[in-house]
């Protein structure tokens, strides 16, 4: 049986993790699960699962689930912590086998590089850990002989598709995207998209961030950055192709021609079962596809225009260091200003330009360097985005 680690268990990857776990109990249990301040629906996962250890973002969450837990009658178990160092401890336990990195944002970082440190086999469905601190994540990934293991649908089907060949023999990467809500909205249109048009996914039911970070396509120029990381190729061998259908997940151009592509459901738990169960395959027939969805497949290249954020992506990518970092926190900065209605959509990519642009590179040394950057540069998008409200 695998002992699992679930970073960010409220959240939308770490709920459809549980349900990977709920349908094979004889193959997983949870030991440890963290989360920011939904304590009341981790007190009901935690009443299902029954961990050893938790932790929640404050003292107060952590106080509202020790009474959930006591007026159901569970009194002891799990142990309750709260905070950033109960997190890496989350992480790190020595039982665990495997680790799922899912909480948004840069808060799980720590814990994730903890975990790596601890020696622990982490999947990785957190974009911040590999933009923000890529160099330092995968460098603890090699000294313990660890392989990241990918759970975004992107990366986990290149992962597939790079089983059936050499690494050396792979000449690039083709990353897909659906385009999002505004793939045929005119661009003047775009810059003044109210929150709830961009919230209306086509194909993916995810967290606000996230979705916003796709109607941008900024999600994707993480991944990009990400995939850079991953497997070991320059930004420049990482296309993009927008495919409205969602139905091939990404690809892998060979040397000599050849293209495998990976096609299945969307549904977010396959490749969480994928990263679970790696290196073997669970058989399952939750998860059978649907035939007639491959009569019309389209693939074109991505609008900068149309997407700026993407381009910027790009350009971070390019420059390496810590612009990744600062694209990052900029982005959290914009987006939550976009849904908090303070900016217009088409701010966002201004917005993150202006940081990018006037914050200098600093190299990273430990974890401590790259949350100092994080933090600065959020503070300097702050600035800006007050320049931008008046």
């Amino acid at each position: 049986m695998k002992k699992l680690g679930i970073l960010g268990s409220t959240g939308s990857i770490g709920r459809s993790c549980l349900s990977v776990v709920r349908d094979n109990p004889e193959k997983f249990q949870v030991v440890s699960m963290t989360a920011g301040e939904n304590a009341e629906l981790l007190a009901q996962q935690v009443l299902e699962v029954k961990p050893a250890f938790v932790s929640l973002a404050n003292e107060q969450a952590a106080n509202l689930l020790r009474a959930r837990l006591r007026d159901a009658g569970c009194n002891g178990i799990p142990e309750i912590a709260y905070g950033p160092e109960a997190m890496k401890k989350a992480a790190a336990l020595p039982e665990l086998d495997l680790v799922i990195s899912s909480t948004v944002g840069v808060a799980g970082l720590p814990a994730t590089y903890e975990a790596l440190l601890a020696g622990k086999q982490v999947a990785l469905a957190n974009k911040e850990v590999l933009v923000a601190a890529g160099e330092l994540v995968t460098a603890a990934a090699r000294a313990k002989s660890l392989e990241l293991l990918p759970v975004d649908s992107e990366h986990n089907a290149v992962h597939q598709c790079l089983r059936a060949g050499r690494k050396e023999e792979a000449s690039r990467l083709v990353l897909t995207a659906s385009g999002g809500p505004f793939l045929h909205t005119p661009v003047e249109e775009m810059e003044t998209a109210t929150v709830e048009q961009a919230l209306r996914h086509p194909t993916w039911r995810m967290g606000s961030r996230i979705t916003i970070d796709s109607a941008t396509m900024m999600n994707k120029g993480f991944e990009v950055i990400e995939a850079c990381w991953l497997f070991g190729f320059t930004p420049d061998r990482v296309r993009v192709k927008v495919h409205p259908q969602s139905t091939v997940h990404s690809m892998v151009e060979f040397v000599d021609g050849s293209i495998l592509a990976q096609i299945s459901v969307t549904d977010m738990r396959l490749p969480i079962l994928y990263a679970l169960t790696y290196p073997d395959r669970m058989p399952s027939s939750e998860y059978l596809f649907d035939w007639e969805s491959l009569r019309v497949l389209e693939f074109f290249e991505p609008d900068f225009e149309r997407f700026p954020c993407l381009k910027l992506a790009y350009e971070a990518a390019g420059c390496g260091g810590s612009y990744p970092c600062a694209l990052n926190a900029a982005d959290e900065v914009a987006v939550a200003a976009f849904l908090e209605e303070k900016i217009p959509f088409g701010a966002i990519p201004r917005l993150i330009a202006d940081v990018l642009h006037s914050v200098p590179s600093r190299k990273f040394n430990n974890m401590e360097d790259v949350l100092d950057h994080d933090r600065h540069c959020r503070s300097r998008a702050r600035e800006l985005l007050a320049r931008h409200s008046n």
